[in-house]
């Protein structure tokens, strides 16, 4: 990846985190923790990856991604509005009544969703039937999810992933957030998952481990899974829960909790500043 692309994704990424803290300041609730983690995937798919076009957001042809763990609306919304799906001031509005941006993306409400996702497990399962549609039509369309490795304790989860397998869907490519954190506490103490990749490749997946705060590794590991013929791909992504906020990163009471005013301050203040160098490097 060369640096202008890089640079531009960052911008892009840095953009999408003061929206998410804008989001959930602006609410009193939601879901900073994982939205932030998942930003730099966010920014990947969105700032340069899906082919979509928020002027034709039902264009049959485009590409679909699903939010598997929808509770992290936060970074999608932000994404999607910096994309230009929607004006960045309704973010404003999230978990507002009569809003648009509820607390778990809605199809039929937001422009730029393509499924209505919030219960854990069920993302992935729908991301798979768009698959084997594309398949079974000959269309030329990707399609991409997202989940959090706490949702991976969900047992639809796997058989999902068992299905498209099966169904050799390598027009399927999946993203899992792996922060390590949930609401309550460390996935390894709640409920271990063991070697997430040794259990996708078992259950039939071609399994990509990356840095998923990374913008070469995202890049290299979808040219790759757009290479790979006969199965779907895992991206796994090793992240740090509330990335880019100092005093959120690792730390899972963040999974689910508004910042007051003084945080939102400082939370701010940090982001914008990081904004602030990336727009001045030559």
């Amino acid at each position: 990846m060369d640096n202008s692309k890089e640079k531009k994704l960052k911008l892009f990424a840095a953009n999408v985190r003061k929206l998410v803290i804008e989001a959930v300041y602006s609410a009193q609730s939601g879901h900073p923790g994982g939205s932030l983690s998942s930003a730099d995937i966010f920014s990947y798919l969105y700032g340069d990856k899906l082919r979509v076009d928020p002027l034709n957001p039902e264009d049959p042809k485009r590409d679909r991604f699903v939010l598997s763990k929808g509770h992290c609306a936060p970074g999608l919304y932000a994404a999607l509005s910096h994309r230009g799906f929607f004006d960045t001031c309704k973010i404003k509005e999230f978990r507002q009544c009569g809003s648009m941006l509820q607390g778990h993306p809605c199809r039929a409400c937001v422009p730029g969703v393509d499924m209505s996702t919030g219960s854990l497990g069920q993302g992935i399962s729908a991301a798979v039937g768009m698959a084997m549609m594309g398949k079974l039509d000959g269309a030329s369309y990707r399609v991409y999810a997202l989940m959090g490795d706490g949702e991976l304790q969900e047992g639809q989860v796997w058989e999902a992933q068992m299905s498209a397998a099966h169904y050799k869907l390598d027009n399927l490519t999946a993203f899992i957030d792996f922060n390590g954190l949930q609401i309550d506490g460390k996935t390894d103490d709640v409920m271990s998952l063991g070697s997430i990749e040794a259990k996708t490749r078992a259950f039939g997946w071609h399994t990509i481990m990356i840095d998923g705060h990374d913008f070469s590794q995202i890049e290299a590991a979808v040219e790759e899974a757009e290479k790979t013929k006969g199965q779907p791909t895992m991206i796994v992504a090793k992240t740090h829960k509330g990335k880019g906020v100092s005093f959120m990163e690792d730390q899972a009471g963040w999974h689910g909790k508004a910042p007051n005013q003084e945080q939102y301050e400082m939370a701010m203040a940090e982001l914008d500043a990081a904004l602030a160098a990336l727009e001045v490097e030559a």
